[in-house]
C-alpha cells in the first residue's frame, strides 16, 4: 500500500532523513517510533504531500506522492498533531464543513457523516459543542473527519500526544476497529511506547535514519534474556567496571547502567557482590521497545 524507497531530505545543510526505505502492507497498522527530532514529522509531511523530498521515491496506493499528489490526497485521510476542529461548532457541524471541502453534500454527506460517527462512537455526541468534549473524544472527531471521503490510508501524526492513558487506549481501540471492519491501512507516528507496542510493525527512527524494523515482538527479541538496570552515583565508572570484570556490554545513561543478559537475577547477585557500595538500587525486567531503542542508538526515546 505504501512503498518508501531511499528517502532523503535536507533542510539546508541539515540532513533530516537518510536513505529511509520500508513498505507498509494493505490493512496494517504501521508505526514510526522515535524521539522528537528523529525525522518522523518530516517523513509524515512528505507522505501527506505537504513537502517534496530531496531524494527518493514514495508510492501510495499505486500513486507517486510527488508526481501524482492530487490522486494521493484522494486516497489518504490525515490526522495532524495540532487539532483542526472548530471548538465553537458541534461535532456534526465540524464534519459537515469537512465534507464540503471534499465536495460532498446532501444525502451522500449525511450518510458519510452518520457512518463515520457510528464507527467512532460519536452518534450520541453529534449535537455537542467540540469545546465541551474531552481530549480523547476530540481525537475521535478528528479521525471521523479524516474518514469522510473514504480513504484507503489513514495517516496519524502523534495523535495520542497530550492524552491520558485511558484516552490513548480508547483512540487505539477505535483505530484497530477501522482496520478490522473497514480494511483501512494506518500509518502513525509516535514517541509513546505503549502506542507503538500495539502496531503490527514498526520502524525505529533516530536522527533521520532507520535503526530497526519489525513487529514489536521481533524487535524485543533482538535483546536476549533480561534487562538489568543498576542505579549508581557514578554510572560511567560502574559501566566500565562491569565491562572489564564480566566482559558484558554495559550502557551508562541518566545515572543508571543497563545490562542485557540471560538469567538477570543471577547477575544481580554477582554484580552487587563485585561492586560493594557502588550500586544504589537494582531493577530487572523483560525487554521493552525502549530497551531496543537504547541498544540500537545509545539514546532514549523520551
Amino acid at each position: 500500500m505504501i512503498e518508501v524507497e531511499n528517502l532523503t531530505h535536507r533542510y539546508g545543510e541539515r540532513l533530516a532523513l537518510r536513505n529511509v526505505s520500508f513498505e507498509v502492507k494493505a490493512g496494517e497498522i504501521f508505526g514510526l517510533l522515535g524521539p522528537n527530532g528523529g525525522g518522523k514529522s518530516t517523513l509524515f509531511r512528505i507522505l501527506s504531500t505537504m513537502m517534496v523530498p530531496t531524494e527518493g521515491k514514495i508510492t501510495l496506493a499505486g500513486y507517486d506522492v510527488v508526481r501524482e499528489a492530487a490522486a494521493v490526497r484522494r486516497q489518504v485521510g490525515v490526522v495532524f498533531q495540532t487539532q483542526s476542529l472548530d471548538k465553537a461548532l458541534t461535532v456534526e457541524e465540524n464534519l459537515r464543513a469537512q465534507g464540503h471541502l471534499h465536495g460532498l453534500s446532501g444525502a451522500v454527506l449525511r450518510e458519510r457523516m452518520g457512518a463515520a460517527m457510528e464507527r467512532l462512537g460519536l452518534l450520541d455526541r453529534r449535537k455537542d459543542l467540540v469545546e465541551t468534549l474531552s481530549g480523547g473524544l476530540k481525537r475521535r472527531v478528528e479521525i471521523a473527519k479524516a474518514l469522510l471521503h473514504r480513504p484507503r490510508v489513514l495517516l496519524m501524526d502523534e495523535a495520542s500526544t497530550g492524552l491520558d492513558p485511558a484516552a490513548r487506549l480508547d483512540v487505539s481501540r477505535h483505530v484497530e476497529l477501522l482496520r478490522e471492519q473497514d480494511g483501512v491501512t494506518i500509518l502513525l507516528t509516535t514517541h509513546i511506547l505503549e502506542e507503538a507496542g500495539r502496531c503490527d510493525r514498526l520502524v525505529l527512527l533516530h536522527e533521520g535514519r532507520m535503526v530497526a524494523e519489525g513487529s514489536p515482538k521481533q524487535l524485543r527479541e533482538r535483546i536476549g534474556g533480561d534487562v538489568v538496570v543498576l542505579e549508581a552515583a557514578d554510572s560511567p565508572a560502574l559501566a566500565a567496571g562491569i565491562q572489564e570484570k564480566f566482559g558484558l556490554a554495559a550502557h551508562a545513561q541518566n545515572g543508571a547502567v543497563r545490562v542485557e543478559i540471560p538469567n538477570g537475577h543471577r547477575f544481580i547477585a554477582e554484580v552487587v557482590e563485585a561492586f560493594p557500595g557502588a550500586i544504589e538500587s537494582v531493577g530487572l525486567h523483560k525487554p521493552t521497545l525502549e530497551d531496543v531503542f537504547v541498544k540500537e542508538t545509545g539514546a532514549s526515546i523520551e
